[in-house]
């Protein structure tokens, strides 16, 4: 089982949503985050006063699945998040150990 973990920019979840759909990922963790890479944020000016965001708006999403179905999920998170500007974001594939459904007492693959 692999965990992908996305940070991507929040008007692109819903069609990161749907790609993950169509392939068939039955659910994923959606978090908001705030954070900065290499564009380190930007300047804005409120009532006249100028000031620097740090942290942007970001989200996290995170997906369990089995280790057949990960890289379909990476490519199809990568497409649809996708804009071709900096701050598209990051993906990371983690490997899982272990996975249990509280309710059930299911394990691993039938847990997710």
């Amino acid at each position: 089982m692999k965990k992908i973990e996305a940070i991507i920019k929040p008007f692109k979840l819903d069609e990161v949503k749907e790609a993950l759909h169509e392939i068939g990922v039955s659910g994923i963790t959606v978090t908001e985050a705030k954070g900065f890479g290499r564009q380190k944020g930007h300047t804005e000016l409120y009532r006249g006063a100028e000031y620097v965001v740090d942290f942007l708006p970001k989200v996290k999403l995170e997906v369990v699945v089995g280790d057949a179905l990960a890289e379909r999920v990476v490519e199809a998170i990568a497409s649809a998040a996708q804009t071709g500007r900096i701050g598209d974001g990051k993906i990371f594939v983690i490997p899982i150990e272990s996975a249990l459904r509280i309710r059930t007492g299911e394990r691993d693959d039938a847990a997710i």
